[in-house]
């Protein structure tokens, strides 16, 4: 009776180590990574490298061509070989989960403006293998924009802690003799960008509409049809303003929206393939160590009255304040 408890035990903690072990193979190693750093970017494979031994195994040739889009409503478009093909992605941590060639999910190695790197495990081998990934401009890549799809502007602001120059260094020392005097690097760190949104279509359909506030205070307007041409306007709005205009934004409970609102019924994914067709509104607000990417599938309210997207009356409130703060200019 004694033999048998003994064996029953040794099998429970047989089955507790390789589930530990199941577990591990599921947990990624690296830090986590902000899905705003992926979307809407553009990524050229370049070679496939084998971990352990630190070998390239496959590299990209003339024959050999692979790219993936990861778009914001978490859709992805990849084209190999001439092939195009479509699918969804989403991040948790670290880990991506995009299906590629029987593997379902990858461990994000490295994610920044330069590279992307994908780590994976192969069910039937030993070993850890990684696709190693370039990012590319639209110009560069074979996808093709439809006109109604967001402008090619980039929307994740600039890394607040950079390292500095040597000039920016010897101006903050210069700066340190006298108390009131503050530099750029002293403040919290503001960018406000809005893109997109409307319809396009009719007599001078809108090619872009464009708001950027820069951390200095600059606010740039760009705004382009195809019977106006581009128009841009600039203005500088006080700094105690755009902080006050920060807070206003916080206010909203910007930061704690969902990253997306899209249709919730068959009228809306209806209204998406008539014309004038929509054009998706995206709204990126970084505040301090905050940041946020916002994207409304459709905007407002067609020449029938209908709005189709339900979003909260909060982000309705950002949206038309940073509008108007433009318009102002």
């Amino acid at each position: 009776m004694k033999i048998k408890k003994l064996i029953w035990i040794i099998l429970g903690l047989v089955a507790c180590i390789n589930l530990s072990f199941g577990q591990n193979d599921d947990i990624s190693p690296y830090p986590d990574v902000n899905e705003n750093d992926l979307i809407e970017t553009k990524w050229k494979y370049t070679y496939a490298l084998h971990v352990e031994s630190n070998t390239a195994i496959h590299q990209a040739d003339d024959d050999y061509s692979f790219f993936i889009y990861l778009k914001y409503d978490y859709s992805y478009e990849q084209f190999l070989n001439g092939k195009s093909t479509r699918g969804n992605w989403s991040i948790d941590g670290s880990t991506l989960f995009y299906n590629f060639k029987h593997i379902k999910k990858f461990f994000i190695a490295e994610a920044s403006r330069e590279r992307l790197v994908l780590e994976f495990k192969q069910p039937n081998s030993k070993g850890t293998y990684q696709y190693h990934f370039i990012q590319v401009e639209s110009k560069d890549a074979p996808f093709i924009r439809p006109p109604n799809e967001l402008p090619e502007v980039d929307v994740i602001a600039e890394n607040p802690n950079k390292k500095e120059s040597r000039n920016k260094k010897k101006r903050k020392k210069r700066n340190k003799k006298n108390k009131n005097i503050s530099t750029e690097e002293d403040l919290t760190y503001i960018s406000i960008e809005l893109i997109g949104g409307g319809y396009y279509g009719g007599i001078d359909p809108v090619l872009k509409d464009f708001i950027q506030i820069k951390n200095t205070g600059r606010l740039i307007k760009e705004f382009q049809s195809v019977e106006r041409g581009l128009v841009v306007t600039k203005k500088d709005i006080p700094r105690e303003e755009l902080e006050a205009f920060a807070e206003f934004i916080k206010s909203k409970k910007f930061f704690e929206l969902n990253r997306i609102y899209d249709c919730e019924d068959e009228l809306c994914q209806k209204r998406k393939g008539q014309k004038p067709t929509p054009v998706p509104l995206r709204v990126a607000v970084t505040y301090g160590n905050e940041s946020k990417v916002i994207t409304i599938t459709v905007w407002g309210k067609d020449n029938s009255g209908v709005q189709y997207v339900p979003y909260p009356k909060e982000l309705e409130q950002v949206i038309l304040s940073i509008q108007k703060m433009a318009d102002n200019v």
